[in-house]
């Protein structure tokens, strides 16, 4: 059984800059079948999370032009992170404390992965139903 936040993660995550568009950032969603892009700043460090809720809410939502709107001012950017080798179960902590589904690993300040509630379901109990709808392949 997985112990370490390395062994459930998905590695090599998508990453645009700070000054992409929210639409080339739902285009990269689209293209990668993702839910989550990491924003990096312009020394490559991570600087934010996008999620597809972002967009909907932060950004559309809001009035903001998708086309000439960076990436930048809409990430949730009190940006929490684990590192690989952090146990499961405090992964799982802080992910109840702060009340989100997806987590970036950083290691060494790089990111190497991300772990989302997702491959915690299709480690965990893979029969459940959150398990299933991540593991299937995209709709379309």
């Amino acid at each position: 059984m997985a112990e370490t936040v390395r062994d459930v993660m998905t590695g090599n995550p998508v990453c645009l800059r700070d000054t992409a568009t929210v639409c080339d950032c739902a285009q990269a969603m689209r293209d990668n079948d993702i839910g989550a892009v990491v924003v990096t700043a312009p020394d490559g460090r991570a600087c934010g999370l996008v999620t597809d809720r972002d967009i909907a809410v932060r950004a559309v939502a809001a009035g903001l032009d998708p086309n000439s709107t960076p990436i930048g001012e809409v990430p949730t950017s009190d940006l929490a992170s684990v590192q690989s080798d952090t146990p499961i179960v405090d992964a799982v902590r802080m992910l109840r404390s702060r009340a989100v589904r997806r987590l970036p690993v950083m290691d060494d300040g790089r990111i190497v992965g991300i772990l989302s509630l997702g491959d915690l379901a299709v480690e965990r109990d893979p029969g459940s139903a959150l398990a299933g709808i991540s593991s299937a392949s995209s709709n379309g």
